[in-house]
């Protein structure tokens, strides 16, 4: 690795919207997101099946392949 060309790594707070923090390492000091693992709707398990299930009824019943076809 060439010398003085590398950015300095450093520990880093990740803050979450939801409050959460957790350390790493980074090239900034502070880094705020959004969603974390704490409050992801995968990871928490509250994601919601149902609508995208809905969405794939409307699309088949506007286009007509929700009928059966008859021989």
């Amino acid at each position: 690795m060439k010398k003085d060309i590398h950015p300095e790594m450093k520990d880093c707070t990740v803050t979450c919207a939801c409050g959460e923090t957790f350390n790493c390492k980074s090239t900034k000091e502070t880094i705020n997101v959004e969603v974390c693992s704490k409050c992801h709707p995968f990871f928490t398990g509250k994601q919601n099946r149902a609508s995208r299930a809905g969405r794939v009824d409307k699309f088949n019943k506007k286009y007509g392949f929700d009928q059966k076809e008859t021989a």
